[in-house]
């Protein structure tokens, strides 16, 4: 018949030969978890991203082209400073502003501020953003309909 061992797990084959190890890892598994946790990351980073809640006003001005990385300085309605997503005191905004741009002072500043936001307060900012040495500054507005121009 077919004269294999069954003690030492051989059926079938008539030598007394071990069966060779597999010695390759099976990386399938490896790769399924790692494209699922891509997928996650991949859902979950938009919504790890903080935004500031400023009620801007309409502009009907042509939008300018951004840069890759604007500076964004915001002014909420209880005249509290954020350079970025970080909180900041009117007297520390020339070194944040100065550690976000790299030192740059041509880098142009984006000023956004709450329509409550009295215009003397505003003009403060903008000249405490002069007198950091940071000239460059544009405001920011929503963009309103074509139909709302005059």
């Amino acid at each position: 018949m077919g004269g294999g061992k069954v003690a030492g797990g051989l059926i079938g084959r008539g030598d007394d030969e071990d069966v060779p190890e597999l010695s390759e890892i099976n990386v399938t598994p490896f790769i399924d978890v790692m494209l699922v946790l891509l997928i996650i990351f991949m859902v979950a980073a938009p919504l790890a991203t903080v935004d500031v809640n400023v009620d801007l006003p309409a502009s009907n001005a042509a939008s300018a082209p951004r840069p890759d990385a604007p500076v964004y300085v915001t002014v909420q309605p209880d005249l509290s400073l954020l350079v970025g997503d970080r909180p900041v005191a009117a007297e520390a905004l020339g070194p944040a502003l100065a550690e976000v741009t790299g030192g740059d002072p041509e880098a142009r500043i984006f000023l956004r501020a709450d329509r409550t936001v009295e215009y003397g307060a505003l003009m403060a900012v903008m000249n405490s953003l002069r007198d950091s040495g940071h000239p460059r500054i544009a405001l920011v507005g929503l963009e309103a309909a074509a139909s709302n121009a005059p």
